[in-house]
Formats: structure tokens, C-alpha cells, sequence
């Protein structure tokens, strides 16, 4: 196999890197093959592999991998994250998702917590989610909605300010208490199994989409409900659906951002989202190039391998080319980003986003190309591969929107 630029990790955070990929390897990438033949109900059922996947992830305590030390986490830096990221990428993008959102609920509060001083969230929350290693603890980001999607992430756009355009989930004050009431999509990843939502809503409906706040909501709660997981062409492992509130009753506690802090948590949480997405997909840019590699230089055609073909050696070439590239953007993009402290970074990670998973469906489709009808064969990795990075250009934001918001960013801040 060809030779990786080394990483630049320390040997503490190599030694991480190489335990995650070995994990891949041995349990997301298999479980993440016999998940994708499954019916969405069979995905999420007791005793499927998805199970076995999230205790043995929370076993190594990767989990917490990006909570602060604080409240025992591994509080990884921006580069080690990068790495394990594009790891378990290269492994499985669709358990890649459902791992890295598992823990988004818990990341912000901690950084709440961490400004505010709140010890419920700690106490309640934080800690215990650090402590499991049997994923009793399982978060979503519930912020799309039946008639918004996209739009609800165009922070810094005039739209965004529209009351016209605000959200149909409703959340106020009551007393001492956040109540809850209205519907997230049926694309709420992690929908069918979270235990916790990090719920995007609206609180002040004047202000349009800007008038949100953001409330954990433990999704045990009376009022919550939940429709049946998404079929879907890709992504399969990745388990999607609906969430229902109905005058649902949270603790003030939980309530994470109000209408005035909402814009700054939204673009934080879009950041570091659009960033996580930029390193998952180059891994799978690298998986889709690892196998067109290893089959070229296996399939004989004309009498030698198609690996000396010179058209053959070309597309592969081209497909080494861009995932290095992905590789170096995502990579300064993350770092970029933690040392800015999360804000003022949005139109690079966005750029890594989109960047990023339009490379892995290039690299993806070419893989196939180079597999030729076996390529399209079910059970073969460069089909699923192909199946997950088209998923990537909508998740999170489809990739033409997200553009036209770094726009945004970059003309009104932009120094030159």
C-alpha cells in the first residue's frame, strides 16, 4: 500500500488514532455492511449490530473524546480529533455520524457549563454521559422540521430574521420551566434512539428563525413521541426519524441558549458539524481510493493488471489528488476552528463540508468506475460507498445552500 504523510500527532494521540482504526476496522466497518441489508426497524432492534457498535465505542471511552477534562473527558485537541475522525470515516460515514452526534447534546452543555456554572447540567447530564459504557446515554440534533430544512441553518442571512420564517417547533417559558410543543423531520439522525435531543426551536417568533433557543430535552419525558426510522438509498446504519412534542415539560435548567444567545450557539454547533463532516468524508474519500488501488492492481485485463493501464493510472492519480487535498482542508479547517474558539470560522468549516463530501462522491463514483459492473454490485464496499457520499451532499445542510452562507460570512467579515 502507498505511504501516508505522517500525521503530527503526538505519540499519546497516535497511539488513539491507531486503537480507532483498529476499531474500525474490526467492528464499525463490518457491523456498517450487515446494518446496510437491514430493514430500518431491524437497524434499530435490541441485539442488531448497531448495539454491539455503540457499547463497544463507549467501552474504549471514545465517546467523550472531545469533552473537557474538567468532567473526564479525553479532551482531545483539533488535530487528534481530525485523525480519529477521518478514521472512523474511512471505516463506516454513516456510523460515523450516528457516533459523533451521539455526543453533540452533552459537548455544548459542557460548554455551557463550563461559561455559566451550571452544576445540574454537570451533575445530571455531563457526568454521566462521560461515565457510560453502556450507551444508556444517546444524543440527536433535533433541529429540521417538516416544513424547514436547510434554511433553518442561514445564520448571518437576511432571511434569517424573517418572522414569516419561523420555526413551527415552539418552546416557553412557564414558571421555572421550558414547555415544548411541535414536530422535528423525519431526518433528525439519531431520531429512532437518542435518549436525549439537542432541540432547536423557536422562542420568540418575532424575530424569525434569529428568535430560537436551543433546550436538552431527555426524551423520556411525557409528551414525546416518535415515528418510524427513514428507509433510505444511503447512509442505512444511520438511523433517522421524526420526534414529536406535545406541551412536553422541561427543566429551565436545560434550556442551553436563549433568543439572544441562539445565532452564536447555532453557528458554533454549524461549525463544528460542517468541520466533523469535512473529516469523516475525506475518510471515506480514502477508503473509495485504498479500494480502487487494491482491486486495480488485482484485476487483469488485456493480459496485466489494470493497474498498468495508463488511463487506469490516471484516474487513480486523480483520485489520490483529491482525497490529499480534502485531507490537508479539513484538517486546517478543524484546527482553524479550535483556535478560534469555535465562532468567526463558519465559512471554513463550511468550505470543508462541501468540499469534502463533493470530493468523497467524486473519489466514490470513480471507484466504481474502476470496478466496472462489479462496482455495482451489492455487498461490494465501493457501492455502499457511493451510496453514503451522495447522502453527504444534503446532510447538514445541502451543499448549495451552505455556500451561499459562507458567502454571506465572508462579505460582511472577510479581511483581506
Amino acid at each position: 500500500m502507498y505511504a501516508e504523510i505522517p500525521t503530527g500527532l503526538s505519540e499519546e494521540h497516535e497511539a488513539i488514532r491507531t486503537e480507532v482504526h483498529r476499531f474500525g476496522a474490526d467492528v464499525l466497518r463490518p457491523a456498517s455492511l450487515q446494518l446496510d441489508l437491514l430493514t430500518p426497524g431491524e437497524v434499530v432492534e435490541q441485539g442488531s449490530p448497531l448495539w454491539k457498535v455503540f457499547r463497544a465505542w463507549y467501552e474504549l471511552g471514545s465517546h467523550a473524546s472531545s469533552l473537557p477534562t474538567a468532567y473526564g473527558g479525553l479532551e482531545l485537541d483539533a488535530a487528534a480529533s481530525h485523525a480519529l475522525f477521518v478514521e472512523l470515516g474511512w471505516a463506516a460515514a454513516d456510523l460515523a455520524i450516528s457516533l459523533g452526534v451521539a455526543a453533540m447534546p452533552f459537548q455544548l452543555a459542557a460548554q455551557v457549563a463550563l461559561l455559566a456554572g451550571n452544576d445540574r447540567l454537570v451533575d445530571e447530564l455531563i457526568r454521566p454521559f462521560v461515565e457510560d459504557r453502556e450507551a444508556r446515554y444517546v444524543g440527536c440534533w433535533a433541529i429540521t422540521e417538516p416544513g424547514h430544512g436547510s434554511d433553518t441553518l442561514g445564520v448571518g442571512r437576511a432571511e434569517f430574521h424573517d418572522p414569516a420564517g419561523a420555526g413551527a417547533c415552539r418552546a416557553r417559558r412557564d414558571g421555572g420551566d421550558i414547555v415544548v410543543s411541535g414536530q422535528k423531520s423525519a431526518w433528525v439522525s439519531n431520531g429512532s434512539i437518542a435518549t436525549h435531543a439537542l432541540l432547536f426551536c423557536t422562542m420568540e417568533e418575532s424575530r424569525g428563525m434569529a428568535g430560537g433557543a436551543v433546550v436538552m430535552v431527555p426524551l423520556d419525558l411525557p409528551g414525546v413521541s416518535r415515528g418510524a426510522p427513514l428507509d433510505k438509498h444511503g447512509q442505512r446504519a444511520l438511523n433517522q426519524g421524526e420526534i414529536f412534542f406535545d406541551e412536553v415539560r422541561v427543566p429551565g435548567w436545560c434550556l442551553l441558549a436563549d433568543p439572544d444567545l441562539y445565532p452564536t450557539a447555532l453557528e458554533l454547533t454549524l461549525s463544528h458539524a460542517n468541520s466533523g463532516m469535512g473529516a469523516v468524508f475525506t475518510g471515506l474519500a480514502r477508503a473509495a481510493f485504498e479500494e480502487a488501488l487494491t482491486y486495480a492492481r488485482e484485476r487483469v485485463q488485456g493480459g496485466k493488471p489494470i493497474a498498468e493501464h495508463q488511463l487506469v493510472q490516471s484516474k487513480l492519480f486523480t483520485m489520490f489528488a483529491r482525497y490529499q487535498q480534502a485531507r490537508a482542508l479539513s484538517k486546517a479547517a478543524m484546527v482553524g476552528l479550535s483556535e478560534l474558539g469555535g465562532i468567526g470560522g463558519l465559512a471554513h468549516a463550511i468550505s470543508s463540508k462541501v468540499t469534502c463530501t463533493d470530493t468523497a462522491f467524486a473519489v466514490a463514483s470513480d471507484a466504481v468506475q474502476v470496478y466496472g459492473g462489479t462496482g455495482m454490485v451489492r455487498g461490494i464496499l465501493v457501492e455502499k460507498l457511493l451510496r453514503d457520499a451522495r447522502a453527504s451532499l444534503i446532510e447538514d445542510g445541502v451543499n448549495e445552500f451552505l455556500g451561499l452562507v459562507a458567502a454571506r460570512q465572508l462579505v460582511d467579515s472577510y479581511a483581506c
